[in-house]
């Protein structure tokens, strides 16, 4: 299995690039990290193929000559270098990889199966905290907390674990997990998950994942593509929401396992944080509403014929600039590529 390691980061060689890259050389890993406009000009780690951004306008990509700056979508380019692997994984240059980050995936996993539950909080199956996911309705949160009448953690049911196919599967992160700003300037920091069985989160289920600790097989390559007319806050989180939609037509099932890295957060203005997550407080259920709501076609054989459509919808009610339609033509165009 040929397999890829992607990070996009506008930092220095730092201790966690620097781990990834040991790591990746010691597992057989190709080591790609995209710069941007504000990259170090002389970056250099051993074992990692980075590239200025200079270099990425001259890749045979179409979307290398639309592709904005300053914006995270630029890892897009990285997730077309590695396009004819097995297997891509991708984390941010904040986030220490642990020995068990680097262990083989499957694509079949023995979990338990959530069908048609509406929003569910994934955090909460892996801790006793009161903890949401970056991406989760606010408007949720309470209701799912008055519903129970108080905070108690899912319990799973090893009697309806079975062989589930996950060609996306989500890791969690220790100490400062995915969480929005909401729950930053309120709630507990930090928090290490407890150690459980993977969920697998099935048709009619939602759950925003993210790009921090996240593993991508070669079949929903397509459905790795990050917006990038949105907020840089909302681009792997309505990624994530079109993903999952698309995902229910080909019986495909998203996984979410144990925590494989620990984050030692880059530093962030909350507020700004914030602002960057209205967008996404004020729309995500409305979003995934209307997904659920298009006539998709069923098979892997019309992945990036939905993917489009659902950015035709995502942009003509103005969730996202009508700008990013040409990038996804372009994505389509490089993806199917060999």
């Amino acid at each position: 299995m040929t397999k890829a390691l992607v990070i996009t980061s506008i930092a220095a060689p730092n201790p966690v690039l620097r781990k990834c890259a040991e790591g990746a050389k010691q597992h057989d890993f190709r080591f790609i990290v995209m710069g941007d406009v504000i990259s170090p000009p002389d970056f250099y780690i051993d074992g990692c193929d980075f590239y200025q951004i200079e270099e990425q306008e001259k890749l045979p990509f179409k979307l290398a000559k639309i592709l904005p700056k300053k914006h995270y979508g630029r890892k897009n380019l990285g997730y077309l270098l590695a396009r004819n692997c097995d297997l891509i994984i991708e984390t941010d240059d904040d986030n220490f990889p642990r020995d068990e980050f680097w262990a083989q995936r499957e694509r079949m996993i023995e979990a338990e199966v959530l069908l048609n539950k509406g929003w569910f909080n994934v955090y909460e199956s892996f801790s006793k905290e009161r903890i949401w996911p970056r991406g989760f309705p606010l408007e949720n949160i309470q209701e799912e907390n008055a519903e129970k009448q108080k905070h108690i953690k899912f319990k799973r049911d090893p009697n309806k674990k079975t062989p589930s196919l996950c060609p996306i599967q989500q890791g969690l992160a220790d100490e400062n997990p995915d969480v929005d700003a909401v729950y930053r300037m309120t709630m507990k920091l930090p928090i290490d998950f407890d150690k459980e069985d993977s969920l697998a989160l099935g048709a009619g289920t939602w759950c925003p994942f993210n790009s921090q600790n996240t593993t991508w097989f070669k079949e929903a390559f397509p459905l790795m593509y990050l917006p990038s007319y949105c907020s840089f806050r909302m681009t792997d989180i309505w990624r994530s929401f079109v993903a999952q939609r698309i995902a229910w037509t080909c019986g495909w099932n998203i996984s979410f396992h144990n925590s494989t890295v620990w984050q030692e957060r880059n530093a962030h203005n909350l507020l700004k944080d914030f602002a960057d997550e209205v967008p996404g407080y004020l729309n995500n259920s409305k979003i995934c509403k209307d997904l659920e709501a298009l006539d998709l076609r069923d098979g892997t054989a019309n992945l990036t014929e939905n993917l489009m459509r659902c950015y035709k919808m995502l942009t003509a009610n103005k969730y996202i600039g009508e700008a990013e339609l040409p990038l996804v033509e372009a994505w389509i165009n490089d993806i199917s590529s060999s």
